[in-house]
């Protein structure tokens, strides 16, 4: 079908919320570098952290392919209440626990998104879900093997994680916080909503931590954090940003 004024928007809006995620939750990660508590884990961090800014750059030169500005000034020039990330990912990287939980819960909504977004009509987007599989892969296979070496640790490891699980948890119900086109790219085919993925993900995590001992908040008895999508962060984000555009303010011909 011809996609009108209102499907390029969704489209847009989809984008820019994924992109957004990517771009800060690589550098949270990249955070990690040279801190992480073993070698392998400093090396893992940093590795995946590289593939989001790899990721969220390919979603921001779709967007510049439908008419917004070229991928360093929409990454490195907004303010905090032009980002469309959620909340998730602007959070401090904390102990390592709580990185852990985030990478867990955001890297399998993620890999679910993708996978919707490979039969999306847009082929642009379905073309960037189909060449960043693997990596999105190894990121889910990453969480899910440190979910379960925490957990047959010591009772400290496991509760500490089971404490940053629900920490995290409302945070990452705002990953799914619906925007203003939702019909509109159900109708064009582009992505099946916000609330599908949701429910894909809750099955999938609830039962990924199940089979480690762990216990998945009921969330309809948790509050989302929400506001991410619409420009309403915490005071976290701000910050993150001024650090991250100190490059490109100096040398706005840098690569990265």
């Amino acid at each position: 079908m011809e996609l009108t004024e209102r499907h390029v928007e969704g489209l847009k809006e989809l984008l820019y919320k994924m992109a957004d995620d990517l771009l800060i939750l690589g550098h949270r990660n990249s955070e990690w570098t040279g801190l992480g508590p073993v070698l392998e884990e400093d090396i893992a961090f940093s590795s995946m952290a590289q593939d989001k800014l790899g990721q969220s750059l390919a979603l921001y030169e779709l967007l510049h392919e439908l008419g917004e500005n070229i991928p360093d000034i929409v990454a490195f020039t907004r303010n905090d209440n032009q980002f469309h990330n959620c909340h998730l990912v602007e959070m401090p990287i904390g102990e390592y626990d709580f990185s852990l939980a985030r990478h867990f819960f955001f890297d399998h909504a993620d890999a679910i998104r993708f996978a919707m977004l490979e039969n999306s009509s847009f082929e642009g987007i379905s073309m960037v879900s189909r060449k960043f599989r693997g990596e999105i892969k190894y990121h889910t296979m990453h969480a899910d093997v440190w979910m379960k070496q925490l957990s047959h640790g010591t009772e400290e490891s496991k509760a500490r994680m089971q404490s940053a699980i629900n920490a995290a948890f409302p945070l990452a119900l705002g990953i799914f916080e619906e925007g203003e086109y939702e019909a509109e790219l159900k109708e064009a085919g582009i992505f099946e909503g916000e609330a599908a993925l949701k429910n894909q993900w809750l099955e999938k995590v609830n039962n990924e931590l199940k089979k480690h001992g762990y216990t998945l908040p009921d969330a309809d008895d948790v509050t989302p954090a929400l506001g991410g999508r619409k420009g309403f962060h915490t005071e976290h984000l701000q910050p993150l940003l001024n650090e991250m555009s100190e490059v490109f303010q100096i040398d706005p011909g840098a690569d990265w």
